[in-house]
């Protein structure tokens, strides 16, 4: 797969991202810090070179244990990334492209931490945001459309 470079950045766009991008495996973290920081089972992470990511509105950095930081928006509270503090590589969470779907999981890390019940969720029941017409009515009022 050839070389790509893809965009990026936190909810309310105040934080913006370039990424050069080799190739589409992203990996899944489930150790304590990163379920902890982002408030969820797991996150999805592309590993790459520091060297390959250009902020053009740059992250706030959390300083999240003595060997790690973490980028976000101060102003929308998006995760970002993770980042060793020695080492040239990093992660940038998948979900903060603006187009994801190119990434596909290869592995899962921390596993000790891994919450089984979430990993297989094939076949439990599927519901589209526009199929709830409370929050539908909710969007259009507040910004007369339904976000991307």
């Amino acid at each position: 797969m050839a070389d790509e470079v893809m965009e990026g950045g936190c909810a309310c766009g105040r934080v913006r991202f370039r990424a050069r991008i080799e190739d589409d495996e992203a990996y899944l973290c489930h150790c304590r810090m990163c379920q902890r920081a982002t408030g969820s089972v797991s996150i999805a992470f592309k590993n790459l070179a520091q060297a390959d990511v250009e902020w053009a509105s740059g992250p706030d950095w959390f300083e999240s244990s003595p060997i790690a930081r973490r980028p976000y928006c101060r102003d929308c509270g998006t995760s970002l990334g993770f980042q060793f503090r020695e080492g040239k590589n990093m992660d940038l969470t998948v979900a903060a492209f603006d187009d994801p779907s190119r990434f596909r999981p290869t592995s899962h890390f921390g596993s000790e931490s891994l919450h089984r019940a979430w990993l297989n969720t094939e076949g439990l029941p599927e519901h589209l945001t526009t199929d709830n017409p409370a929050l539908v009515d909710r969007w259009i009022a507040a910004t007369g459309k339904m976000p991307d």
